[in-house]
Formats: structure tokens, C-alpha cells, sequence
């Protein structure tokens, strides 16, 4: 057995060579950050392999000299899930390396990519190949596949495609001992035992880290209409999602909610954002698609957006006439979270709730926030079609932003109350990390966190991928 760093950090660039161990402290430190800033930690060194065996070699230095690993992709998590602690003991594993597209099998409309892909890459991929691969993240261009499944990401077509673990079928993955768990099937069926890739999606490396994954694909989109509506209430935007379900079915791939706080920010720390419906509560951002391209997708969705006026659900709407118009659109969404950083500091929360639960949800809550911290900014939007909320809370205007984040632990008890006593979850599509682990241990059942810490200890007896994360 090796234990002294020396000897550690000598095994592993034998393995990888020298040029890809960092141990100098400049050189560190752009892997011990989180991207909000909220979590710095520490680690021996960062370690770049470039294969499955690779990862395994180094999986099993690391199991011999109980030394923790922390597998990071893209660096995009928002729960510290990627990042060390303090000690100091852990490795960073980056899989940036990663990067192959092994195999698009165009008949079986499947796509096998390594961990280090990104989200971006792999859906160019699948464009390439004259298919779609419906995943959307705003961070697209940074995070990467081994990272989207680690953490079952969500993103902006749910609705229609579900979450990340809904378009996976098959994982490469390496364990704690240093196997390597092939489970690279293209099959849509297979019922032979326990579906163990589900095991690891969404585990956030804790259980195994991703190496490959065999990616469900679609038929490219050939019709798109992307529309925006204006609302008087929440519950007028719930009845909006039902028209529009109604109107065009399963071809509804988006339904995003802006209140117009958040819409009022994006604007303003957005470089030439239009404003094309101003003045209204609260906003839905709608995204139609279809793989045919003589449907009259347009007409449709001008004819149920006229009926939802006509019923007093909708105050006004535009449908985007052009691909342009309908980038600048979506561009108003996605710069919402940057736009808060921006703005400064404020509470996160990524919840899922019953669609029919929000509006009550909103309104008792940011009554009760209110209460108790007069003049609190509410930033709340997020994916109505599939009732994730990103329900964010800063500090009244001309107050001290970083004392009021000393209150965390208060917002996030009147929220999260809320969120439980409605039959919802305390985290949609960002995952746990090590943000939320103590919520999670506070709200969640004993039994399911019992069961939660034997399939760890049976994965990973000691304890060394990712320690600290979720359970």
C-alpha cells in the first residue's frame, strides 16, 4: 500500500504522465472553485486521464492509498458537487480529456459518447448525423455529458424528453475498487435484473464515476415556433400549459415561466435584449416543435394562444417570425441566472412542486418571506411544464447583500417547508453536493436515507469517491 503524497502523486503520472498532474497552486486552483464562488477547497493535485483504463489505473492507486477522488467534467455544478473540501487529501479526476464521440449508430438513432463530451458537442453530433439530442442546458457549452448524468440534469426540453436519465441507454462507469462497469447497450429493452445504470445517473460520482454513456436520439425538429405570452396570475399560466397541451400535444417541448422581476433583470443586464411585452406579472416563453415540416405548426399555435385571450387567460402575446427574433426570445431566459449574479448575492432554490400546487405554493410563500424579512426581491422562473421552480431570494434593495446570505438558513426553512408540505423536493435538477446535504438529511425520510447510505457503503466501503456529497 501507498500513502505518503509523494509516492501517490508519483503513481498516478505514471499512469497519465507528468504533463497532465498538476500540483502547483496556480495551477490548482481553477478546479477548487465552484462556478457561483460559494465553495473553495483543496486537493493534492488535478489528474487528467485520457481513457476508461485509465481512470480505472488511477481509481485503483487511489482505492490502495484510501485517497479521496472527486471526478469533475465541466466544472458547472451549483451545489458544490465538484469541489473538494478543505483537507486537502482528495484528488480532482478531470475527465476534460474525455472527449471522444465513439460511435452515432444512425439506424438505432443512439449516439455513444465519453464523460468529457460536452452537452454542446454531443448535440452537434447528433445534428451531424441528421438527429437530435434534446438535452438544453444554458451552461451547454461548458458542462459535459459525464456531469449532465451525474447530477440527472433537467434543463429546457423535459417537458417532451424528461431528464437526463430518461435519454440514457447505457453507462460505462468506473467503481471505488477500480472496475469498470460495461453496460454500453444501445437496447431499449432489456430486462435482464436490476437496471444498475440508474444507479449512477444522478449519484454525483458518488457511487462510480461515468466514463461513457450510449445517448437516446430523436428526429430532428424541421418545424419550430417559439412564442412568448404575458399573464395576469400564476394560475392563468398553469390553464395556459393545459390549452397548449391540448392544442398541440406532445409538439410542446418548452413552457418556461419569467416572473417580471426576473425578465425586468435579464433586460437590464443584457446587452440589447428586446422588450417586446412590457409591463405584466408574469411571463411564459413557449417552444413548439415538430419532425415534419408540412405541419401547420404556426396557425396552431397562433389559433390556441387567440382562444386563451378570447378566455381571458392570456394579456398578450408575440410569436417570434424568425429564427433571430426567436433566439433574442430565449436569450431573455437564458441570461436570467448570469444576470443575477450580476445583480448580486441571493438564495437559491431548485424545487419541484405539482404543477397544480405552484400558485398556491407562490403565494403563501412569498407572503411568508415577507413577513419575515420586509422588502425581500423574489427572482422566480424556472420550467412551469414540468414544475421546476428556480425560486430565488435576495436582499431588499440598499440592504447589505452578504449579511443577508447570513440568513440562509431561515429563507431556506420558510421555503423548503413550503416545498414539502405541498409533495415536492427540495432539489429538481441541480442535485444535492454538498449545498444541500444537511437539508436533505433534515427533510428526507430515515428509511430512504438509510437505504441511500447502504447502497454507498456497498458501493464504496471507504468511503472515497466524492466524500462529503449527498449522503
Amino acid at each position: 500500500m501507498v500513502h505518503d503524497n509523494a509516492t501517490v502523486i508519483g503513481a498516478l503520472a505514471r499512469v497519465v504522465g507528468d504533463a497532465n498532474v498538476a500540483t502547483a497552486r496556480e495551477e490548482l486552483e481553477p478546479w477548487l472553485v465552484d462556478c457561483r464562488g460559494r465553495f473553495h477547497g483543496a486537493a493534492r493535485a488535478i489528474v487528467r486521464p485520457a481513457s476508461t483504463d485509465e481512470v480505472a489505473s488511477l481509481v485503483r492507486i487511489c482505492a490502495a492509498a484510501r485517497v479521496p477522488i472527486v471526478a469533475q467534467g465541466g466544472n458547472t455544478s451549483m451545489c458544490g458537487g465538484a469541489t473538494p473540501d478543505a483537507s486537502g487529501h482528495a484528488i480532482v479526476l478531470s475527465l476534460s480529456r474525455l472527449r471522444a464521440i465513439r460511435a452515432v449508430d444512425v439506424p438505432n438513432a443512439t449516439m455513444t459518447v465519453e464523460a468529457g463530451v460536452t452537452l454542446h458537442d454531443a448535440q452537434r453530433a447528433a445534428e451531424d448525423a441528421g438527429l437530435y439530442f434534446p438535452l438544453s442546458l444554458a451552461s451547454e457549452g461548458t458542462c459535459t455529458i459525464g456531469g449532465n448524468l451525474s447530477t440527472n440534469a433537467g434543463g429546457t426540453a423535459v417537458l417532451r424528453y424528461g431528464n437526463a436519465r430518461e435519454l440514457v441507454l447505457g453507462i460505462e462507469a468506473v467503481l471505488a475498487d477500480g472496475r469498470v462497469f460495461h453496460g454500453l447497450r444501445g437496447l431499449r429493452k432489456n430486462n435482464t435484473g436490476y437496471d444498475l445504470k440508474q444507479l449512477f445517473i444522478g449519484s454525483e460520482g458518488t457511487l462510480a464515476i461515468v466514463t461513457a454513456a450510449v445517448l437516446k436520439l430523436f428526429p430532428a425538429p424541421r418545424t419550430r415556433v417559439t412564442a412568448l405570452a404575458a399573464l395576469a396570475t400564476l394560475d392563468d399560466a398553469v390553464a395556459l400549459l393545459r390549452a397548449m397541451q391540448r392544442a398541440v400535444g406532445d409538439r410542446l417541448t418548452g413552457f418556461e415561466l419569467l416572473s417580471h422581476a426576473a425578465l425586468d433583470v435579464s433586460r437590464r443586464h443584457g446587452r440589447g435584449l428586446p422588450d417586446p411585452l412590457p409591463g405584466h406579472p408574469w411571463y411564459a416563453l413557449l417552444q413548439v416543435d415538430d419532425s415534419s415540416a408540412d405541419v401547420p405548426l404556426r396557425d396552431m399555435v397562433e389559433t390556441a394562444l387567440a382562444r386563451a385571450a378570447e378566455q381571458a387567460i392570456v394579456a398578450d402575446a408575440t410569436i417570434a417570425q424568425s429564427q433571430e427574433q426567436a433566439h433574442r426570445l430565449w436569450a431573455l431566459r437564458e441570461n436570467v441566472s448570469e444576470a443575477q449574479r450580476r445583480e448580486g448575492p441571493n438564495v437559491k432554490h431548485d424545487i419541484s412542486l405539482p404543477i397544480s400546487a405552484i400558485p398556491a405554493f407562490c403565494r403563501d410563500t412569498a407572503a411568508a418571506l415577507d413577513a419575515a424579512f420586509p422588502g425581500i426581491r423574489l427572482f422566480v422562473f424556472g420550467h412551469l411544464g414540468d414544475g421546476n421552480l428556480h425560486y430565488n431570494v435576495a436582499a431588499p434593495p440598499g440592504a447589505d447583500a452578504r449579511a443577508f446570505l447570513g440568513r440562509t438558513p431561515a429563507i431556506n426553512r420558510i421555503v423548503h417547508d413550503r416545498v414539502v408540505a405541498q409533495g415536492g423536493s427540495i432539489s429538481a435538477e441541480h442535485g444535492i453536493g454538498q449545498l444541500k446535504r444537511d437539508e436533505l438529511a433534515h427533510y428526507a425520510d430515515p428509511l430512504d436515507l438509510e437505504l441511500m447510505r447502504r447502497i454507498k457503503s456497498a458501493l464504496d466501503p471507504d468511503g472515497i469517491l466524492n466524500p462529503g456529497k449527498v449522503v
